[in-house]
């Protein structure tokens, strides 16, 4: 189905086309700033071309535009020319389309193109610190959006299950008495780990034989000894099974599970080796093999990239170029979510897979790391912060602002079940609202203000759609586009019937934030809406059947920008 605005967009360009065919310039259609139409094109790509003015160019094409079946009237406005939308059309457009598709409403057509989006890949050797928490709330996210802008999509974790900080894990494990660690805060599976993992990174700092013992746990797994590699799988599940379940308790599913020993067991990373050692950038040193990247814009010390040790073992990042070599084969997009500090290493394969032909690589999204006022973290000092922690804590403190509100009208019972739809959604909102390169501070103050940008005003929002509904038979209720015509009533439908375009817009730009301004807005149009115009009060029937009718638009587009971005849209707060 073709949206309102999707339709709009076309009939402009259609005009635009015939009127520039020899022009040869790409025809780029913007929103038009509020109260000067709808959307706006720029004329002044083609000055150089028309070798006219702006402003000129404006003039003359916008007499020549015709009205259409969408385009109600055009104007002139320094070098851009405003169009205006058919409000009847939009309306009756927009209207049948969300109450047909409902919980599909924005979604776009099918592509026939797959995405492997990877994010989260933390070393499984404790639980989730808040630090990198950005890492699946993001990635989770672009599967979410890549979804409904009609990719098929699937969602990796990249287990690391042949490094140093694994092998240690898996020494404190076998090695350490039960008696002799401390015991963990939180009852979970990862947290019941993670002490085995500190107390040997400790024992190994101080004594040499087990940095030896823990060194030859890692050799073993990187020649892909299949003993080895089966004890640390055996070391890192339940850390696995805790780090899942934090996931799932933020509505976050991972796909597949990709083990780092997969190209170590196939060796597609010997073939890997085979072909960098023809390159012409290859070079050796005391035995070892590593890139010179000096050509290609890597600076100091990090022109070397080495992918073969000495001892003929291959590298974190050999591994992974045969990782991202497997992806390439089987899609047509790759997307990594990546830590800031990655994006060295994330240029290096990205230059190495060129170097081997591929035509095919990842878009990295690099992520600024959250932290609380009080500091920063560290899981090998257990001076951290954990996930878990951070998810609880949102909950209670959502539950303090539930109660505060709903005390003696909701039973106890009821007002948990708010709390933890508020709590984890205001995780998740206050991270993907932050542009992904921005610092984040997380502060409660704003994760869980119900008057601003966050999440719960817009759950507030669509509980107070469903609370006006009840009240109603929706069923059968009548609407008459031609009754809708209140400035408050044109601003909020033409809010709802862009939901397609900004869903095609996040997913082209990566660009997750656009979701939460939209929701932000889609919220507070509203609110405006209703302080404006009656609804159950509105004396004229026909009237208030229409904007009940609308309202329902409301719910629907609310709760599936909310499903966006893993977000549960309650009912009752």
């Amino acid at each position: 189905m073709a949206y309102a605005f999707e339709e709009f967009k076309n009939e402009i360009i259609t005009q635009l086309n015939k009127l520039l065919s020899s022009s040869k310039v790409e025809l780029k259609i913007e929103f038009a700033p509020e109260g000067m139409g709808d959307f706006s094109f720029p004329c002044f790509s083609l000055s150089s071309v028309l070798k006219k003015s702006p402003n000129e160019i404006a003039k003359d094409l916008s007499v020549k535009i015709k009205k259409g079946k969408w385009i109600k009237k055009s104007e002139v406005k320094g070098g851009y020319i405003n169009f205006h939308i058919n409000e009847f059309l939009l309306i009756k457009k927009t209207f049948d389309s969300i109450l047909d598709l409902d919980g599909r409403f924005g979604y776009l057509e099918k592509k026939k193109k797959k995405v492997i989006i990877e994010h989260t890949s933390a070393n499984p050797n404790g639980p989730l610190h808040v630090g990198r928490a950005r890492n699946p709330i993001i990635g989770d996210t672009f599967v979410r959006i890549f979804k409904a802008a009609g990719y098929d999509v699937e969602s990796q974790f990249y287990l690391d299950d042949m490094g140093k900080q694994v092998a240690i894990l898996t020494w404190g494990i076998d090695n350490i008495n039960k008696d002799d660690i401390s015991k963990p805060k939180i009852k979970k599976p990862d947290h019941e780990s993670v002490v085995y993992y500190q107390q040997a990174n400790k024992l190994m700092e101080k004594d040499e034989d087990i940095k030896r013992e823990i060194g030859v746990i890692v050799k073993k797994s990187e020649q892909g000894d299949k003993e080895t590699i089966k004890l640390i799988h055996e070391s890192y599940k339940p850390v696995l099974e805790g780090i899942n379940e934090s996931l799932n308790k933020i509505n976050i599913k991972i796909d597949k599970y990709i083990p780092e020993s997969t190209f170590v067991k196939n060796k597609s990373v010997d073939s890997i080796v085979k072909s960098l050692k023809k390159s012409k950038f290859c070079r050796e040193e005391d035995g070892a093999f590593y890139l010179d990247l000096k050509s290609f814009g890597v600076k100091g010390r990090n022109t070397k990239f080495f992918f073969l040790r000495r001892d003929g073992t291959t590298l974190y990042a050999t591994r992974d170029i045969a990782y991202h070599k497997w992806k390439s084969r089987n899609s047509d997009i790759l997307i990594n979510v990546l830590g800031e500090d990655h994006k060295l290493e994330s240029k290096q394969v990205e230059i190495t897979l060129k170097l081997l032909g591929e035509k095919r690589v990842p878009k990295a999204v690099f992520y600024s790391f959250v932290s609380l006022p009080s500091g920063k973290m560290s899981t090998r000092k257990a001076r951290v912060v954990y996930l878990d922690e951070l998810i609880e804590e949102c909950i209670e403190r959502a539950y303090c602002e539930v109660k505060k509100r709903r005390h003696g009208e909701l039973s106890e019972e009821k007002m948990k079940e708010i709390a933890e739809v508020v709590g984890i959604g205001s995780l998740r909102y206050n991270i993907i609202k932050v542009q992904p390169e921005k610092d984040i501070i997380f502060k409660w103050e704003e994760a869980l203000n119900f008057e601003g940008n966050a999440v719960p005003f817009i759950q507030y929002a669509h509980a107070r759609a469903c609370s006006i509904l009840t009240k109603t038979d929706i069923d059968n209720l009548q609407f008459d586009p031609r009754l809708l015509s209140h400035e408050s009533e044109l601003k909020l439908i033409k809010q709802l019937a862009k939901l397609p375009l900004y869903i095609e817009e996040a997913s082209a730009r990566y660009k997750p934030h656009i979701i939460t301004n939209y929701l932000f807005e889609t919220a507070s149009k509203f609110n405006q809406f209703y302080r404006d115009c009656p609804v159950l009060s509105e004396k004229n029937t026909s009237l208030r059947s229409s904007r009940l009718i609308l309202v329902n638009t409301v719910r629907i587009v609310i709760k599936n920008s909310l499903n966006l971005l893993g977000i549960t849209a309650p009912e009752e707060m």
